[in-house]
């Protein structure tokens, strides 16, 4: 149990690193800063910007060399490779620990099933030049990778300290909706930046301040979009981007209610006051970051604060979902009276 813990532990720090190091990257748009993968122009570590130009005229006429891009993008690799290293040395060492009850084996196999998948949609990102639902499901692999470590830590937390784990209760359904809604609103907000429709609107409320816009909803929300051009910079026509970001922002109104909806649900829990807290606050924050951040039309401190407390909100959720469990027979009645939450 302590290789495991430690395991976790560093893999979630690690998962951590690299979702906002992905952030970082797309919003730096270095999505491209290497034409080819899984190295870049032909190297595992760049060499020096000179020797560089040279053998990219050669083997990749037409590029651009933008070496601070490459290393952002070979950072951002470098990690997420040490990432599935680790999971992979989880999904290893769960097999060891599989006559012990209660293990979540099958959740560690899953982690690394879904890291392996991340590497796939990884190399589409570079391969297919940035098309959106990559770069979306990408986005959306990488934070359920982050989310699935911290509910193994939380599992492996329940081990160590020896809980029983009450198979007659579930998540409160609302804490479910709840996490739904999130995970949407996070592929919306994923969409949203893969193409480039941050910068569609300029006023907070009505998108043009007032002026008659045009939406376009079936062309902005069809991820069915064809494959060979570089979408770097976003190819929709302004309706479409338009109809994208009210699209995110009537996600983020379904979120304020599902939160609100699970803050009545669990009004006489004590417990999970703290965690309600947090939620309200880091989804607060966000709201305060996504209209300054269409004010001031994306400036790049903000665009990455917004992705970060995305991530906090993310973990904040996770965090109320541990400790949101009912009894079965009080969601099936509706009665969810005070009572001690297993931690």
């Amino acid at each position: 149990m302590v290789w495991s813990w430690r395991l976790v532990n560093t893999a979630i720090a690690l998962a951590l690193m690299v979702v906002l190091l992905g952030g970082w990257t797309r919003l730096n748009d270095a999505g491209l800063g290497c034409p080819d993968w899984p190295t870049c122009y032909g190297h595992f570590v760049l060499p020096p910007h000179e020797r560089l130009v040279e053998q990219v005229d050669e083997h990749f006429p037409g590029y651009q060399v933008d070496l601070h891009k490459g290393w952002l993008e070979m950072i951002h690799r470098y990690a997420a490779s040490t990432l599935g290293l680790l999971i992979l040395v989880q999904a290893l060492w769960s097999r060891r620990q599989r006559k012990l009850k209660h293990y979540p084996v099958r959740l560690s196999l899953g982690l690394l099933a879904l890291v392996i998948v991340q590497g796939i949609f990884g190399m589409w990102t570079v391969t297919l030049k940035l098309v959106p639902w990559v770069v979306t499901l990408h986005l959306l692999g990488g934070l359920a990778t982050l989310a699935l470590l911290v509910r193994l830590r939380q599992r492996l937390s329940k081990l160590r300290r020896r809980l029983s784990i009450d198979e007659a209760r579930v998540v409160e359904p609302s804490v479910r909706l709840l996490m739904a809604v999130l995970f949407v609103q996070l592929a919306l907000g994923g969409w949203t930046s893969s193409n480039y429709a941050g910068w569609a609107c300029d006023h907070w409320v009505s998108c043009r301040g007032g002026q008659v816009v045009d939406y376009d909803f079936g062309e902005g929300l069809n991820p069915l979009l064809p494959l060979g051009p570089n979408y770097e910079g976003g190819l929709l026509p302004a309706p479409a981007r338009v109809a994208i970001q009210m699209t995110h922002r009537a996600g983020a109104l379904l979120l304020v209610l599902a939160l609100a909806l699970a803050s009545w649900r669990l009004r006489a829990r004590t417990e999970v006051k703290p965690w309600l807290g947090l939620c309200w606050g880091g989804l607060g924050l966000q709201l305060m970051l996504g209209i300054l951040n269409v004010i001031w039309q994306l400036p790049l401190g903000l665009a990455v604060a917004h992705h970060g407390v995305a991530v906090v909100l993310l973990l904040a959720v996770m965090g109320l979902y541990d400790r949101s469990y009912v009894q079965r027979t009080e969601v099936i009645h509706g009665n969810l009276s005070p009572g001690r939450i297993p931690s």
